[in-house]
């Protein structure tokens, strides 16, 4: 049973996604915050496996509660759902821990999809804010920064903001199969594709994609394809 706590001021958001999750036999709505603050003792209090969160919140944004979040032992994955789509929304939520983005507007069956991959560890990205996201990353000149306006996350260093040659450097951390692995994980692919792309087991993926997150400093999956995208070698 995958626990999801809901974060949003909007209680008529609140009450849709319960009601669309309720139906769901492998998904239990284990409490709900109306604010960003409220999370830490909600999250003590639930220990949820994920969290649908709302970035725009009255007194502590969802940006800011990702990052508190993400820094605790074993945290739980955080979705944010959202109307705003702007790279900037977009990065500082990634390189906060967020595991994925998507539109309010997404249909709920692929929310459902969403937060069971989410909670597989697998990143989870509308297509548009995809697309916008390696766009983004994509077309800054070699030294540049993609983040320019935006913090970096404090804990590991700002995937969407490396600049290439930087970007280069801490793929080069990486031993030969981790580094298949991490560009696996940039085209998207879920560790069953990558078990069979590369002729490896599933268990042996996760623990390439676990020494990749300790090695580069980073916090998920996401965050590992920005950081390839950064590189320029795709």
């Amino acid at each position: 049973m995958i626990r999801v706590l809901l974060a949003d001021d909007d209680p008529l958001v609140r009450v849709g996604l319960r009601m669309m999750l309720g139906g769901v036999d492998d998904i239990t709505v284990v409490g709900e915050a109306s604010d960003g603050s409220e999370l830490p003792a909600l999250v003590d209090l639930h220990t949820p496996d994920l969290i649908l969160m709302d970035i725009r919140m009255p007194t502590m944004d969802g940006i800011e509660a990702t990052r508190i979040l993400r820094a605790r032992t074993d945290p739980p994955e955080i979705i944010m759902l959202t109307t705003f789509t702007t790279d900037g929304y977009v990065l500082r939520a990634l390189q906060a821990g967020a595991s994925g983005f998507l539109l309010k507007h997404t249909l709920p069956e692929d929310i459902v999809t969403a937060v069971r991959r989410a909670a597989a560890g697998e990143p989870v990205l509308s297509p548009d804010v995809l697309r916008q996201l390696i766009d983004t990353v994509a077309a800054v000149p070699t030294g540049g920064t993609a983040a320019q306006h935006t913090p970096a996350a404090p804990q590991a260093p700002a995937p969407g903001g490396q600049d290439a040659q930087g970007a280069q450097a801490l793929i080069g951390r990486l031993g030969v199969r981790e580094r298949e692995v991490a560009f696996a994980i940039a085209e998207g692919k879920t560790n069953a594709q990558i078990a069979a792309d590369l002729y490896m087991s599933i268990p042996t993926v996760k623990a390439h994609v676990s020494h990749v997150l300790t090695k580069l400093e980073l916090s998920n999956r996401v965050q590992i394809a920005l950081l390839v995208y950064r590189t320029g070698l795709v």
